[in-house]
């Protein structure tokens, strides 16, 4: 009809989880396949998306892709400028009526990338958030350690804060999950031993995929771990009697 006021397109930031192609949801892959354009996070450089070959086996052929190419050293993330740029590119799609959807590893709202595109698009477009599992799920049930019981509250801790800061909140915590561990390994060994919490904590690396580790962190000698790799660490004293 003329003057109709065109339709945008609509955003979604679906959760692909934590590795395994298996644990994407039903819906994640049923939006996959319909939508238009399919946008995904990358390391600056060329590396391989993680997020894409999780999803690989159900984006058909055809699909428009945006690679989010993003730089990962801590003090220029999250790049702003990076993220503006892609905002626009994938706002363009929308407005010319296209369905774009933005695949993120775990869960969107959890340290997920696509947090930073939903703060710039989701006022203009409409947008829904599909949630994935978790890699505090997958880290939990690989392990075979429950994250938390009763009445325990968890804390989830970036390893990134100050030796002084994760000591603080680590002593306090009935169970915590210790995330993005990379090159912080060893100084989250000092803070759990300084606080006698390192018998009984759990070292998981990269969960679900086929080079997955699960050990105790005691037994962990390296001083650095990949970036996906967490600490589960929980009282248990008269809690599961």
């Amino acid at each position: 009809m003329a003057g109709a006021e065109a339709v945008s397109g609509k955003l979604y930031g679906l959760g692909v989880g934590p590795g395994d192609p298996e644990l994407l949801t039903l819906k994640a892959v049923r939006l996959i396949a319909a939508a238009d354009v399919i946008a995904y996070p990358a390391p600056a450089g060329g590396a391989d998306s993680m997020a894409r070959r999780i999803a690989a086996l159900h984006i058909p052929d055809g699909k428009i892709e945006i690679v989010i190419a993003t730089p990962m050293r801590p003090e220029t993330f999250p790049a702003d400028d990076v993220y503006d740029a892609y905002a626009d590119e994938i706002a363009g799609h929308l407005r010319d009526g296209h369905d774009v959807a933005v695949l993120c590893e775990g869960d969107p709202f959890l340290y997920g990338s696509f947090m930073y595109l939903f703060g710039r698009l989701a006022g203009e477009f409409p947008t829904e958030v599909v949630p994935g599992v978790s890699s505090l799920g997958a880290c939990a049930a690989r392990a075979g350690v429950p994250l938390v019981s009763r009445n325990q509250v968890l804390a989830i801790v970036p390893a990134p804060l100050s030796e002084s800061d994760l000591e603080t909140r680590i002593a306090v915590a009935d169970a915590v999950a210790v995330m993005k561990v990379g090159r912080h390994l060893a100084k989250i060994r000092r803070v759990l031993t300084k606080l006698d919490r390192l018998e009984g904590a759990v070292y998981i690396e990269r969960a679900t995929l086929g080079d997955e580790l699960v050990c105790p962190l005691a037994s962990v000698t390296a001083d650095t771990a990949p970036y996906f790799s967490m600490i589960l660490v929980r009282r248990t004293e008269a809690v599961d009697a």
